[in-house]
């Protein structure tokens, strides 16, 4: 069942509601209570039963695979002999491009280095190096923020098996960093291109959602919260709101207010379920209000009273009376009614 049909917003639903009243041409009760409605009852019937509503807000969103990071070549007098295919995927170890036949690998972590590491040198880049080297099963020195000797002569047997110069020492050149296994998604060298400045793009490997908020709505959103996402081609997809950032204001157009937005990151834990789509806008539906365990009718059971307000027309004993309700929320085409004797299998009428 497609998300937008199965959670429809309160104003659509309430505006169908109100012309079906009106197509059916029902009567209304003078009084405020209950009054016969007749010896002919209604056309046909339904129950009242107890349902969970939602209401839901649509807004845009894009699938992808967030945002890209630039790669910068460092080697400077070096030469780009080879790179991946767009697309390509690149785990830890693993060559990202390579300068003058020498492979230049994927390292995890949060910021490229920014000088070269030896001996005696201390710091979180000297840890996001060890840990690295941990990571593909060299061993013999101590994962911490000190470069030691044993650090180096681990070092140099990883550029042994890279084939690179074994110098012991690790620079900028030597390694691409990235927050994980990375996507490529646009080259920006080719190869016999000098080794310095923007080699690619990557990503990360899953899919997710990128949503800018109108910041009326941010009530409506909170990390960890659920969210219903319609594909293309209407397929449903549970997502989860995993990041939310800070309000930016858009450039107005003249004599106008500026946009203000909040982007919102959602992740899907169901890639599959993405199908092929790498690229793709997307809606996106968040709760904006939800009742539980409450007493629903479908909408077409709703009669226009004279005196103004709605009722229903409870069916019982081959006879059949109007009772004034209250009516709440709208969803999926029910909504939420109370009304004295109103409860869980009460038999109403609605249009044939």
């Amino acid at each position: 069942m497609k998300l937008r049909t199965a959670l429809i917003t309160l104003g659509a639903v309430a505006a169908a509601g109100a012309a079906g009243v009106a197509a059916a041409g029902f009567g209304g009760a003078d009084g405020a209570g209950a009054a016969d409605a007749g010896p002919d009852g209604p056309p046909a019937t339904a129950e009242v039963t107890t349902e969970t509503l939602t209401r839901t807000e649509e807004v845009t969103g894009f699938l992808g695979h967030g945002d890209p990071l630039t790669v910068q070549a460092q080697n400077g007098s070096g030469i780009v002999t080879w790179l991946p295919e767009p697309g390509d995927t690149v785990g830890r170890g693993e060559p990202l491009y390579a300068v003058n036949a020498v492979p230049v690998p994927l390292f995890h972590g949060a910021a490229p280095l920014h000088r070269t590491l030896e001996p005696g040198a201390a710091g979180e880049d000297v840890q996001l190096v060890e840990h690295n080297l941990a990571k593909l099963g060299y061993t013999g020195f101590t994962v911490d923020t000190e470069y030691s000797d044993a650090t180096a002569e681990a070092v140099t047997r990883w550029q042994r098996d890279l084939g690179a110069e074994e110098t012991g020492t690790v620079g900028p050149a030597d390694v691409a960093v990235a927050a994980g296994t990375a996507r490529v998604q646009q080259l920006h060298a080719a190869p016999g291109a000098p080794a310095g400045g923007p080699v690619l793009d990557v990503t990360g490997t899953e899919r997710r959602i990128g949503v800018d908020l109108d910041a009326g709505l941010e009530d409506l959103v909170s990390e960890g919260a659920a969210a219903g996402v319609e594909l293309p081609d209407g397929t449903a997809v549970e997502a989860v709101v995993a990041e939310i950032g800070a309000a930016t204001a858009e450039a107005a157009e003249p004599e106008g207010e500026p946009a203000v937005t909040i982007p919102l990151v959602l992740t899907v834990a169901d890639q599959e379920a993405l199908g092929t789509y790498q690229a793709a806008p997307v809606t996106v539906l968040l709760t904006a209000e939800r009742r539980a365990d409450v007493l629903a009718v479908p909408v077409g059971a709703l009669v226009a009273l004279r005196e103004g307000g709605y009722g229903l027309e409870v069916v019982s004993g081959g006879t059949s009376s109007y009772v004034r309700v209250t009516t709440g929320l709208f969803a999926r085409g029910l909504v939420e009614v109370e009304g004295e004797g109103i409860a869980e299998g009460t038999v109403v009428g609605v249009p044939g």
